[in-house]
């Protein structure tokens, strides 16, 4: 390998392994980790050096001499530079092998706690359309490829919709298509798209604090309903029913309209009211005969298909037997709650958003469930010797923290309660080793079983069954 000092470039690259946050890696003749975007195991090739750390560099291919027999032909004409399907150049079989790995190696690594045999991945039966929300941003000034800069950068459109690029807060790639979620969501977005662009509406520009449209979020469901929002910066009544009614009349199958007024500098919408244009202000998935109302503000795992499989591997796990009090931490609408409610005595859900909670309490009335209750506030502060000596001490805990994981006063709650069994539902292994590790204290992993809810992203759920000493 030779290095030129200036503008580093190492070339004829062996590509070894593929790591966390699925950088593919390779070693220097000095035995220097390099963390690589865009190359898979097997791969041959020159890689430009974007970061230089003492114990650890950065790159990109910038030439490949071999493919690695793990590649396929990406199947979207945004791979690369959109940020959604990282993978999509991994055959699957060979996304699972290194998703299993992840876990196995994070788990051991980081948790340092004896593992029992990991079950093989659960893999998803659909690897493109499977995600039932996604959110789409406005722009004015959209991101050029370096062909379209070639051919007539000036004469191009610059308004578009579409999704960030990777580590870029301010740059959109405008989509000409999404495979990530299930029809009608894609035609709904270019539909949106042509009417702005035909009526000559403006976009929301940060810099400048001015603009009308802001983003676009679509939810679909298991049953069938759709959901679209539109978040505008500033209300104009005549242009924003004239776009909603153009998206009713376009898609008559849709069954909740809805629409947000955000002035503020941020995105975010869960502090501000939502409107209902037309239709219902929710929609309903649909699981094991469970029905279960989702608003625009709650949280519903965004593969529906591998939820309900993800869903059965923890109340696998879990082992009830109906004599069971069940504490579900961090319950979101209570989806798991209720679906483990038939085989418990109680559930008590806890969840931080008040407006997940109201769901929540809408749905077990829905479904006729009166086992479970549903509190709101943050973890830490409601799972106190208070609460506990109130509504009893749980058999059993399941858990499905945020990617941060669990506050450590939330673990050593748990530690002094000593629920006989804990179900830990993770998005970030790295975080649920760190957890592990601290109940190692007490429990022992029985169970391991990954789930892989995104096909073609290095992102993995993982569920750890955990028994008491």
């Amino acid at each position: 390998m030779a290095r030129r000092k200036k503008n580093i470039v190492l070339e004829n690259v062996n590509i070894i392994d593929v790591g966390s946050e699925g950088k593919a890696i390779a070693k220097t003749e000095d035995n220097m980790t390099v963390f690589v975007t865009g190359a898979v195991t097997g791969d041959v090739c020159d890689l430009q050096v974007t970061k230089k750390r003492r114990a650890y560099m950065e790159a990109r291919p910038i030439q490949f001499h071999e493919y690695s027999d793990q590649r396929i032909e990406p199947f979207c004409e945004h791979f690369g530079t959109c940020g959604g399907c990282k993978w999509q150049m991994l055959d699957y079989k060979w996304q699972l092998h290194y998703k299993q790995k992840q876990v196995v190696d994070q788990l051991s690594r980081i948790g340092k706690v004896e593992l029992p045999e990991i079950t093989p991945i659960f893999a998803s039966d659909e690897t493109f359309e499977y995600r039932n929300k996604m959110e789409f941003t406005f722009t004015g000034n959209r991101w050029l490829t370096k062909e379209e800069m070639e051919e007539n950068a000036e004469g191009i459109e610059r308004r578009g919709v579409g999704l960030h690029l990777p580590g870029m807060w301010n740059k959109i790639l405008h989509l000409n298509n999404c495979y990530l979620q299930n029809k009608p969501s894609d035609d709904i977005r270019k539909s949106v798209y042509d009417f702005i662009v035909k009526n000559d509406y403006t976009v929301y520009d940060q810099k400048e604090e001015d603009g009308f449209l802001r983003n676009m979020v679509i939810r679909t469901s298991s049953t069938g309903d759709i959901m679209v929002m539109l978040l505008f910066f500033k209300d104009d009544e005549e242009k924003r029913n004239a776009l909603l009614d153009h998206i009713k009349e376009q898609f008559p199958e849709i069954t909740s309209l809805l629409y947000v007024i955000n002035g503020k500098r941020n995105d975010s919408y869960h502090d501000l009211d939502v409107i209902t244009y037309h239709g219902l202000p929710y929609i309903e998935e649909e699981m094991e005969g469970l029905r279960f109302r989702v608003g625009p503000k709650s949280f519903y795992q965004t593969n529906s298909k591998q939820a309900y499989n993800l869903y059965k591997v923890a109340r696998d796990f879990a082992e009830l037997t109906g004599e069971e009090k069940v504490y579900d931490l961090y319950t979101g609408t209570g989806t798991i709650a209720q679906f483990v409610s038939k085989k418990a005595k109680e559930v008590i859900g806890i969840e931080y958003v008040k407006d997940a909670i109201k769901d929540a309490k809408v749905n077990t009335d829905l479904n006729g469930i009166d086992n479970c209750k549903f509190f709101a506030g943050d973890m830490k502060d409601i799972l106190v010797p208070s609460f506990i000596k109130k509504h009893g001490e749980p058999d059993v805990i399941i858990t499905d923290p945020p990617r941060a994981g669990m506050d450590e006063k939330v673990v050593a709650q748990i530690l002094k309660v000593a629920p006989k069994r804990i179900v830990y539902i993770s998005c970030n292994p790295a975080t649920q080793a760190r957890d592990l590790a601290l109940l190692d204290e007490k429990y022992k992993v029985t169970k391991v079983m990954p789930v892989d809810m995104f096909p073609h992203t290095y992102h993995v759920e993982n569920v750890v069954a955990l028994e008491l000493k």
